[in-house]
């Protein structure tokens, strides 16, 4: 039993149980403990969730990526423009702002390792050269900065299915998380990716790439979040510039709330897909209450204060017993 609360998502499952268990009890009879309820908030929660993950493991390396949002909006742009601007099929747009958010998350990765400077402020920096690269292109192609997207129906099977009020998003997540949670807990590169974050100096002189380590992290966030664009573009069949802005801070958030350390070196894709199934229980379940949703980021800022102490504690614990 203790080492299972020495693990990093042991604190992101008793926030959630104890969440979800608020919100039952609160909203008894609303319908959020319902089949379209419990939709809800998973689909909130999923496409969040395919951005947390790779943010979440950039962090266990000790970088961050705060250009994910405008990569969201960039790839739906460039999935609309080309479709309805000028009349390409679909799925080689789609391609195109999948190649893009790689490009992205190069520019992000080689920026971090050749200058040194924090990445947060990097990564920022490349969120509003994208956002407004994205808005004045699409001005000057389209006079637009959002446009509609013309499907097929073989996109929309893959990006925007959906079985009652669940979306398709919530199996890519989980498809994303057990993916992601294998790399992390088996492979060597995972193992990397701990040791670049744990210590760094150590890692390199243990024959650890920790530069490529860091700059595939990047790539993979940056692929992750135009997957998101695209998901959002086909579901919404739309386009905007401005897609994705949320997601800027709210990945690093759940990432810590599902137990990854600002400091980097611990934590785990289980505690991070939980981080996110909170956020997606909280938005979802004030909504159920009919309070303002202004207490969404009450909620958050409790959890994220409380998740930084009990990560602290937890790892302690873990490395005094070792």
């Amino acid at each position: 039993m203790m080492s299972f609360v020495k693990r990093p998502e042991f604190g992101a499952l008793a926030a959630f149980v104890l969440t979800y268990v608020f919100f039952a009890v609160v909203t008894h009879g609303a319908g959020f403990v319902s089949i379209n309820g419990t939709a809800g908030w998973l689909n909130l929660a999923a496409e969040l969730g395919i951005v947390a993950i790779p943010v979440g493991m950039l962090m266990i390396a000790g970088e961050f990526d705060l250009s994910i949002g405008s990569t969201v909006g960039a790839a739906s742009m460039v999935v609309a423009l080309g479709t309805t601007h000028f009349d390409l099929p679909i799925w080689p747009m789609i391609g195109l702002a999948l190649v893009l958010g790689a490009a992205v998350g190069l520019v992000n990765g080689l920026a971090v390792v050749k200058t040194n400077l924090p990445s947060f402020i990097i990564t920022l920096a490349t969120n509003f050269v994208v956002l407004g690269a994205t808005m004045g292109f699409s001005r000057l192609i389209a006079n637009v900065t959002s446009s509609s997207i013309v499907q097929s129906e073989s996109a929309r099977a893959v990006f925007a299915s959906k079985w009652g009020q669940a979306n398709i998003s919530i199996l890519w997540w989980v498809g994303f998380a057990l993916v992601c949670g294998w790399i992390l807990g088996k492979t060597t590169f995972g193992n990397w990716i701990y040791a670049t974050g744990g210590n760094l100096t150590a890692a390199r002189g243990a024959g650890v790439p920790v530069e490529r380590v860091k700059v595939v992290l990047f790539v993979l966030t940056g692929v992750a979040a135009a997957f998101v664009g695209v998901l959002q573009g086909v579901q919404w069949n739309s386009g905007n510039s401005t897609y994705g802005q949320g997601y800027v801070f709210q990945a690093p958030i759940v990432a810590v709330i599902g137990g990854v350390l600002l400091g980097g070196g611990y934590g785990s894709i289980f505690g991070i897909f939980l981080g996110t199934a909170i956020f997606g229980v909280i938005s979802t379940g004030i909504f159920y209450t009919g309070w303002s949703t202004d207490w969404i980021q009450l909620f958050l800022g409790v959890l994220l204060a409380a998740a930084v102490l009990a990560n602290n504690y937890v790892r302690r614990m873990a490395l005094t017993a070792r």
